[in-house]
């Protein structure tokens, strides 16, 4: 428990910054599951537009440090390189 004001107050931040962290997370895990279930059902084009959809959210989650910069951008090398890779 804290026993300073700056402590509490911090506390306080914390809970609040790991809720909004932990839904922005769980955005961009939806949005890559979404592409990544388009691509497995084959769907060049739902594929395509999920993409579109996801690319910001992953974006805004790397510009929050929910995610790392370069596995963001990994994530998103790969996801364009497995649908361009479709028949």
């Amino acid at each position: 428990m804290a026993n300073h004001k700056s402590a509490e107050k911090r506390a306080r931040q914390t809970e609040r910054r790991t809720a909004v962290n932990s839904s922005r997370r769980s955005r961009v895990r939806s949005s890559i599951k979404k592409v990544e279930e388009a691509i497995k059902a084959g769907d060049k084009k739902v594929a395509m537009d999920a993409l579109k959809a996801a690319q910001p959210k992953i974006q805004r989650g790397s510009a929050a440090r929910v995610i790392a910069k370069n596995a963001a951008a990994r994530r998103m090398s790969r996801l364009n390189a497995r649908i361009k890779a479709m028949a």
